[in-house]
């Protein structure tokens, strides 16, 4: 009886050893799987951008504030963006918005084109937005941004 018990622990213990010993398939890792929300990259319609819920939020308020200025395309057509002067750049401009700190993007959706000595086209949404909100905003230009933002290179405060 104690035979084959030692023999049966010693055959499963090969079995686990075996197994173990057995090439797993690799797994590729997919970007979207745990995404909250995407965006296509507006400049390329097949790659599209995982957004974390931050993000997430700054697409919605975007797509219903900041849309008509600051794209080419709204929901309802195209936008208002040839209509201002200067044009404003476009969200996802990150040869443009690299360059400026999210501090002075906050600041500047916060107290509009006025006040930081730009376009008086636009408003300030301080009132409109809570600094949350605004901070979700940068974060879904940061997202979309072409080229993208490095994190080794964040821009000095302007």
């Amino acid at each position: 009886m104690r035979a084959g018990a030692l023999l049966f622990s010693a055959a499963l213990g090969f079995a686990v050893l075996a197994g173990c010993a057995r090439k797993s398939a690799l797994v590729k890792f997919d970007p979207l799987q745990n995404a909250y929300d995407t965006e296509p990259d507006w400049n390329d319609a097949q790659r599209i951008i995982p957004l974390n819920y931050e993000e997430a939020q700054g697409k919605q308020i975007f797509y219903e504030q900041c849309v008509w200025c600051h794209a080419d395309q709204t929901p309802a057509g195209p936008s208002n963006r040839s209509n201002v002067t200067p044009a404003p750049p476009l969200w996802n401009d990150g040869a443009t918005l690299n360059s400026l700190s999210d501090a002075f993007l906050e600041k500047f959706t916060a107290q509009g084109g006025t006040a930081m000595g730009k376009s008086a086209m636009m408003p300030a949404y301080g009132q409109t937005l809570t600094p949350e909100e605004i901070r979700a905003v940068v974060a879904y230009a940061r997202a979309i941004a072409v080229p993208a933002l490095r994190a080794t290179s964040r821009p000095g405060q302007k």
